[in-house]
């Protein structure tokens, strides 16, 4: 059965949205507590046609295809083998973005994540004369859906 397979009865898509700072740890939660021997996961990294990760349970294999053209996941990824949940860790803001999961079991079921990482820190300030009036830092925030 391959990603684009359509046995058994869908379930519904649901969409989270989450935020970090770089260098911070990311968890993209798939809400499952324990993978059944019947449910494979798959991870996919905005409408890239290949996996970042995956979970075959019936094979008891779990894979992290960290290596993408780009490099950008590389050493990055976690993967949790009994709750199919993602970890992004030290991330950055070229890993700003849409994740996409899939759990293939008896039903389908579909999960969106747009991840948002605020990166360098702009500080504005306002002055008269020599002196400052004011002074407000502001994160930069990067999300690319």
């Amino acid at each position: 059965c391959s990603f684009s397979c359509s046995l058994g009865v869908f379930g519904a898509e649901t969409n989270e949205t989450q935020s970090a700072m770089e260098g911070d740890s990311v968890t993209l939660n798939t809400d499952v507590t324990e993978i059944r021997e019947i449910e494979d996961i798959f991870w996919h990294y905005r409408d890239q046609k290949s996996f970042i990760a995956k979970i075959n349970r019936e094979n008891k294999i779990s894979s992290i295809f960290d290596d993408v053209p780009d490099g950008r996941f590389r050493d990055r990824l976690k993967l949790d083998n009994q709750t199919g949940s993602l970890t992004i860790t030290n991330i950055r803001t070229e890993h700003a973005g849409v994740y996409k999961l899939q759990i293939s079991g008896v039903k389908v079921t579909l999960k969106t994540f747009s991840v948002s990482v605020y990166g360098d820190c702009v500080t504005l300030s306002w002055y008269k004369g020599n002196s400052l009036l004011s002074s407000i830092s502001v994160s930069v925030k990067y999300s690319i859906l």
